[in-house]
């Protein structure tokens, strides 16, 4: 099984789109519609619309529609590496983690001539008159 790492809301490695698929993603599938061709190269540094991230498994087994063709620009998928910006990213969760909670501090009294708040909201009386 690859390695996933999570911790709260970071997760460090990019997962399969195929539904029900957990498996890191390791492969990158675009689609040139005007080659009618399915590309499949490495995993891209970023996730980017319009893009398929696959799983060694689900990267192997790709198969195109008929009348197109699949272009493997690799043909070994090796799992990414965490990059520094994903251990920065766990650092920060860890950090958080660690931090003591404070108190909420006691809520305010409300304003006699508020009529009624919402959110951030006040309406005051006597505020409607002109």
């Amino acid at each position: 099984m690859g390695r996933r790492s999570r911790v709260g809301d970071v997760n460090l490695s990019r997962t399969c789109t195929k539904t029900g698929c957990r498996q890191p993603a390791v492969a990158t599938l675009t689609y040139a519609y005007s080659d009618r061709a399915a590309v499949l190269g490495p995993l891209a540094t970023y996730s980017e619309p319009h893009t398929y991230d696959l799983c060694a498994d689900h990267a192997g087994r790709l198969t195109a529609p008929r009348g197109w063709e699949v272009l493997r620009l690799v043909t070994e998928y090796p799992e990414p590496q965490p990059t520094s910006d994903d251990l920065l990213a766990l650092a920060d969760a860890v950090r958080e983690a660690g931090r003591p909670r404070q108190e909420p501090s006691p809520a305010p009294l409300p304003d006699p001539g508020e009529v009624t708040r919402r959110g951030h909201l006040r309406v005051l009386r006597g505020s409607a008159e002109a």
